[in-house]
C-alpha cells in the first residue's frame, strides 16, 4: 500500500501543476453580458487589429507565391501544415509526468500519422507517379510493384504500430496510454483525413483547391471587419465575440466575391487544366465548356444608354456560388465547433505559431470542413460520371503489371482486327 501511494503522489501533484499552468490560459466563462466581449467594445482592438493584419499579408503573400510554383508545392505546404496541425493536438493531452514513464511513446503518435500519410497520398497520387515515371521502364516496373503493394505495406505498418502499443502497455498507465491511442485516431480520421481532400482537389486544377480556400479567408476577414465596425448582435455562445452583422455581412461579401473570383481564375490555364502527373512543367489544355465564356444580353434589363449591353460569364461561376453559399453558411460552423473544443480543454489557441491569429489549427478549422465540400461538389456535379478513356488508362497502369498491359493491348488488338473484318 505504501509503495502504490508512493508511486501515485508525483501523478496527483504534477496534475495539480497542470491545473494551476491550464488555468492561465483558460477563456474566462461568459458571467455578463456578451456585449463587453465584443469587438465593437474591445479596447484593445486596434492592437490587436493591426497584428492580425500583419500576419495576413505575409501568410496571403506566401500563398501566392506557393499557388505561382505550382501543384507539387502546394501539395508540399498542405503536408507540413497537416504536421504542424497534429503536433498542436498531439500536445493538447500531452501529460510530461506520464511522458517521462514511457520513452518513445510519442514516437508511436507519428509512427501512425505517417502510416496514414503513406496510405491517403499513395491512394491519391499513385497514378500520376506512374504517368511521371512511365518513360523509364525500370521506374516504370518498381513504381508499379510498390502500387500493387501498397495497401499490404501501409497495413503491415499499422499492424506493427498496433503490436507495438500493446507490448508498451504499462501498469498503471493503462488509462493514459489508451486515451492517447483514442486521441491519435480521432486526429487522424477527423483531421488528416478532412484535410487530404485538398490533395485530390489540387490535382483535378489548382482552381478547386484556390477558389475554395480563398472564399473561406475571405468569409473570415470579412467577418472580423464587420463584427470589428458594426458588431452589436451575438451570434452564437461559443463564440461571444461573434455578432450576426459580422456573419450576414462576410456572408454576402463571400457570395459576391465567389462568384467574381471565379471569373477571374477560370480564364487562367495554369489553374484549371488537371495535372496528369508529377512534373512541375506548363500545362496546356482544352479547359471545357465549364471555363469557356458565354455572352448574356443585358437589354432587357438596364436602360439602352448603359455602356454594358452584354456581359460574359462562364457557367462554372453557378458553380462558384454553391461554394460560397456553403463557406459563407456551412464552413463557418468548423470554427464554432473549434470554439467549443477550445472551451472544453480551456485554452485560448491551439497553439502560438501565426501572431494574432494562434496555431495553424485555429487557422484550419473551416478550412477543412471546406476542403470536404469542395471535393464531394466537385465529383457529384462537375466531373462527366460516365467513364472516359482517360479515367479507363488510369486503372490500367494502376492496377496492371506491365506483361498484363502488353497482354491487354495485343487481345485488344484482336478484338478490334476481328471488328473490322465483320463490318467489312
Amino acid at each position: 500500500m505504501q509503495k502504490d501511494t508512493s508511486t501515485s503522489a508525483p501523478s496527483s501533484t504534477g496534475a495539480k501543476i497542470r491545473h494551476r499552468k491550464r488555468s492561465t490560459e483558460a477563456v474566462p466563462e461568459v458571467t455578463k453580458a456578451n456585449g463587453g466581449q465584443l469587438l465593437v467594445d474591445d479596447k484593445s482592438k486596434y492592437k490587436s487589429m493591426l497584428i492580425r493584419a500583419y500576419s495576413s499579408i505575409w501568410m496571403i503573400g506566401g500563398f501566392a507565391l506557393i499557388i505561382y510554383m505550382g501543384h507539387l508545392y502546394i501539395t508540399a505546404m498542405v503536408v507540413v501544415i497537416q504536421i504542424f496541425m497534429a503536433k498542436e493536438l498531439f500536445n493538447l493531452l500531452r501529460r510530461a509526468h506520464e511522458d517521462r514513464q514511457l520513452p518513445g511513446f510519442r514516437l508511436l503518435n507519428w509512427h501512425f500519422f505517417f502510416t496514414a500519410m503513406l496510405f491517403v497520398y499513395g491512394r491519391i497520387l499513385s497514378p500520376r507517379l506512374v504517368n511521371t515515371v512511365t518513360s523509364d521502364m525500370v521506374l516504370y516496373r518498381l513504381v508499379s510493384s510498390l502500387i500493387k503493394y501498397h495497401m499490404v505495406i501501409c497495413y503491415a505498418l499499422y499492424i506493427s504500430g498496433f503490436m507495438w502499443f500493446i507490448l508498451t502497455l504499462k501498469k498503471k498507465m493503462y488509462k493514459y496510454q489508451f486515451g492517447q491511442y483514442a486521441w491519435t485516431h480521432m486526429i487522424l480520421i477527423v483531421v488528416f483525413g478532412q484535410s487530404s481532400f485538398t490533395v485530390a482537389s489540387i490535382f483535378e486544377g489548382i482552381f478547386w483547391f484556390l477558389l475554395p480556400a480563398t472564399l473561406i479567408v475571405i468569409n473570415d476577414i470579412a467577418a472580423y471587419i464587420f463584427g470589428f465596425f458594426f458588431g452589436r448582435t451575438p451570434l452564437i455562445k461559443l463564440s461571444p465575440k461573434k455578432t450576426w452583422e459580422g456573419f450576414i455581412g462576410a456572408s454576402i461579401s463571400t457570395i459576391i466575391s465567389a462568384f467574381l473570383l471565379a471569373n477571374v481564375m477560370g480564364r487562367s490555364k495554369w489553374l484549371t487544366c488537371p495535372r496528369k502527373d508529377l512534373t512541375t512543367g506548363w500545362l496546356d489544355c482544352d479547359p471545357g465548356p465549364l471555363f469557356k465564356p458565354e455572352p448574356y444580353s443585358l437589354s432587357g434589363w438596364i436602360p439602352h444608354w448603359f455602356p454594358w449591353q452584354e456581359i460574359t460569364i462562364l457557367p462554372v461561376q453557378g458553380h462558384a456560388l454553391c461554394l460560397g453559399l456553403f463557406a459563407s453558411i456551412i464552413a463557418p460552423f468548423g470554427g464554432f465547433f473549434a470554439s467549443g473544443f477550445k472551451r472544453a480543454f480551456k485554452i485560448k489557441d491551439f497553439g502560438d505559431s501565426i501572431p494574432g491569429h494562434g496555431g495553424i489549427t485555429d487557422r484550419m478549422d473551416c478550412q477543412m470542413v471546406m476542403a470536404v465540400f469542395a471535393y464531394i461538389y466537385h465529383q457529384s456535379f462537375v466531373v462527366p460520371q460516365n467513364l472516359s478513356v482517360e479515367m479507363i488508362l488510369d486503372q490500367i497502369f494502376m492496377n496492371l503489371s506491365f506483361d498484363e498491359q502488353q497482354a491487354l493491348y495485343r487481345r485488344l488488338g484482336e478484338i478490334l482486327q476481328q471488328g473490322f473484318q465483320s463490318h467489312s
